[in-house]
């Protein structure tokens, strides 16, 4: 089934885990065996893959063309101490996630009446992205981050448990062998991809290097990994503004929304 390639693909390689989740149940609904399992064991095999793959090819290219940090180190006292979350703030949090997710839920529901297949979160997505840009530029109130991101992580690890409790993965026993092929050709084209298409759009410098390593954490697992493969490279090599700019806005926010479209285009396709 070529959507089983998908599942291999951009769904859990660029999506992680939790597309893989989210879309699995729809892949199934179209008649994929076992969508959910193949999505979830490919994304862990991804984040194993991107870790390995990352930081030994940022510094491979960092020694072949003998790249060199610009930016300065920034001293500790100019360093913005980040504050931990306050239990007040977690409130306003869960307020704000359940309106973009009740919101998103009828606009989830608009978009299912196209006739086109959507993963059921893309509606909170767009009104998450939507709000926290009318916060930013209005003023009008807070949308604390921090504590965002503290319910998202505890959110995803109880998510991830209840998913790798529920592997079935002798269901995966007569896909063994194409499942292997199709995601060591992903690991294949995305080293081809990020050496020789970003290192050289990206300027062929330090930072391109840093990219190169960041991309392949997040193009085959998830943002952490890419925030994890460039400060194992930093630590001892430099620092990298333009790397620590540009990654997590791609990895964590834009890329949700291109890798959405995509799905969905080659879900409705095949």
């Amino acid at each position: 089934d070529s959507l089983i390639g998908l599942c291999t693909g951009s769904i859990s390689m660029v999506g992680g885990h939790g597309t893989a989740g989210a879309l699995g149940t729809v892949l199934e609904q179209m008649g994929v065996s076992g969508a959910a399992v193949i999505g979830t064991a490919a994304a862990t095999f991804g984040l194993l893959a991107g870790s390995i793959m990352g930081g030994p090819l940022g510094i491979r290219l960092i020694k072949k063309y003998d790249l060199k940090s610009t930016d300065e180190v920034i001293s500790k006292d100019k360093e913005e101490v980040e504050k931990p979350g306050l239990i007040k703030t977690y409130a306003p949090a869960v307020y704000q996630l359940a309106i973009a997710m009740g919101i998103g839920t009828i606009v989830s529901y608009l978009l299912s009446l196209t006739g086109l297949s959507f993963p059921a979160y893309i509606g909170s997505m767009i009104i998450a992205a939507v709000l926290r840009n009318i916060s930013e530029y209005s003023k009008k109130w807070e949308t604390p981050m921090k504590e965002i991101d503290d319910i998202g992580n505890i959110s995803l690890g109880i998510f991830l448990s209840i998913v790798m409790i529920s592997l079935k993965l002798w269901q995966l026993a007569d896909l063994a062998l194409p499942m292997l092929a199709l995601l060591f050709a992903q690991v294949i084209l995305c080293y081809i991809f990020v050496r020789f298409i970003i290192f050289y759009v990206m300027g062929k410098n330090y930072d391109a290097a840093i990219i190169v390593a960041g991309a392949c954490g997040f193009s085959m697992g998830a943002t952490p990994n890419a925030m994890a493969n460039m400060d194992s490279i930093t630590s001892k090599h430099g620092p990298s503004r333009e790397a620590y700019l540009i990654v997590p806005i791609i990895g964590a926010v834009l890329m949700d929304f291109v890798n959405v479209l995509v799905i969905t285009l080659f879900i409705n396709i095949f």
